[in-house]
């Protein structure tokens, strides 16, 4: 039996790998808003400008690559769940291969059709040249970015969140360091300007790749580079469908949620400037309180997949009710201190006490809607660790396109006006609750749960 499964209560264990991973991804937001903080201090509007036209690119990429992460962590948790560690290496064996490949053809790409890309992008001539050359360094680094997503990622399949931790404070003191140096030319480095936010962050990767080459082999840990990971850094063809195959909806769910982003972005832009800064200001506090309920998906996705991979499906309906209660407990809190704190929270990134006003009230329409989320992404991940990821994919996308968009455009053409939109969000995420609860309840949990690996 897996460790991740023993000794303590569920509640304690589940809080144990919990914390860390929430930690986490705070401060993976952190590293990105310092970034810009430093291209906008630095350089100027413009050098912000030119990083920005590049980061839809970003977010497609890295959602992709989370998504087919999710497909592995899933099958590593059943594996380490059944004790079965050499079935564990052929698995990250094969993510990391094919996520390195992966990296290597979209450099290719970078390296010859950057310009293409950006001019779809709708860059501006003012910035063409400097966003070009950023986009250009970060595509060249996929390789490393990849690898990076994934090594992280199979690390939390084995039930370690500490070491991902710890590889991202490194990569943000590194990216703290670097690209000021880069940007100035301090200490007799070259002054890169834009392109040192580029190199700087795959700096950063590439130091926690070689980081935790050392730090895994001297902590003599279950996924330390050995000779037997070595052996199995190839394409197993049945291992990677079966990654494909879970990773992939999750990809494509991650992706249409980006798209439908843009669509309500344009939605907002036709409120005026206002309206634009109120949406960012709340989508600021929004992204802070959905890190609980985004954790605790994961957290209860590869929990069940260990349950399954040790022969305890029985234990599946303990774990659902943990992350429930945590996700009501931790990202209620959460979303409780926003709505006493909500203007003192906004005004961090409003000034004008019109448009804070403005911000405060959207905000408080879709606050308390983040728990929903958090209920819904929480059974989405369980069942996903069975490998049922269709159903929960087609209720996300339905209630993207078929709700949210169409109940945001209708309810910001009447009276409600901007405020329409934000209800929206609140329809979308009580639909895919509903959908997702009454599957779960009505016809997975009565299905027979086998591991996949």
């Amino acid at each position: 039996m897996t460790p991740a499964l023993t000794v303590r209560p569920l509640w304690q264990r589940f809080l144990v790998f919990l914390l860390p991973l929430m930690l986490a991804n705070i401060l993976q937001s952190l590293s990105g808003t310092i970034n810009n903080i430093y291209v906008g201090q630095l350089i100027g509007v413009e050098g912000l400008a030119a990083v920005s036209v590049f980061f839809p690119i970003t977010i497609f990429l890295i959602s992709f690559v989370i998504g087919i992460s999710a497909g592995a962590t899933v099958l590593i948790g059943q594996a380490w769940g059944a004790g079965n560690i050499d079935r564990v290496k052929e698995v990250v064996g094969t993510t990391l291969t094919m996520a390195f490949l992966g990296g290597l053809v979209v450099a290719v790409i970078g390296i010859f059709f950057t310009p293409a890309v950006i001019r779809l992008l709708g860059a501006p001539d003012n910035i063409l040249d400097s966003a070009v050359q950023y986009g250009r360094i970060m595509l060249i680094g996929m390789p490393a970015l990849f690898v990076f997503v994934i090594s992280t990622s199979v690390l939390r399949g084995v039930g370690d969140t500490v070491t991902p931790l710890i590889a991202l404070l490194l990569s943000i003191a590194v990216g703290l360091v670097v690209t000021p140096a880069l940007i100035q030319g301090w200490l007799g480095l070259p002054a890169l300007g834009v392109r040192a936010a580029a190199v700087a962050t795959i700096a950063g990767f590439l130091c926690v790749l070689v980081f935790l080459f050392i730090y895994m082999r001297a902590r003599r840990h279950p996924l330390a580079p050995d000779a037997v990971l070595l052996r199995n850094l190839r394409i197993k063809l049945p291992i990677l469908l079966l990654v494909m195959r879970i990773g992939i909806p999750s990809a494509v769910q991650t992706v249409v949620t980006s798209v439908a982003a843009i669509v309500i972005v344009g939605l907002v832009n036709r409120f005026g400037s206002d309206a634009t800064a109120a949406y960012g200001a709340v989508n600021q506090v929004l992204n802070y309180v959905q890190f609980p309920a985004m954790s605790i998906a994961i957290a209860a996705s590869i929990f069940s997949a260990q349950a399954i991979g040790a022969g305890q499906a029985h234990l599946l309906g303990a774990i659902t009710r943990t992350a429930l209660i945590s996700n009501l407990v931790l990202t209620g809190s959460l979303a409780a201190l926003a709505y006493a704190f909500s203007r003192h929270v906004i005004e961090l990134f409003i000034t004008d006490p019109q448009v804070v006003d403005l911000a405060q009230r959207l905000l408080h329409i879709v606050l308390w809607s983040v728990v929903l989320f958090g209920a819904s992404a929480t059974l989405a991940g369980v069942m996903r660790a069975s490998g049922t990821v269709l159903v929960p994919m087609l209720f996300a996308m339905i209630s993207i396109v078929l709700i949210e968009l169409p109940v945001a455009i209708l309810l910001s053409r009447t009276s409600l006006g901007l405020e329409g939109i934000w209800w929206g969000y609140v329809a979308a995420f009580l639909s895919v609750l509903l959908m997702n609860a009454v599957y779960y309840q009505r016809i997975w949990k009565k299905k027979s749960i086998s591991a996949l690996i």
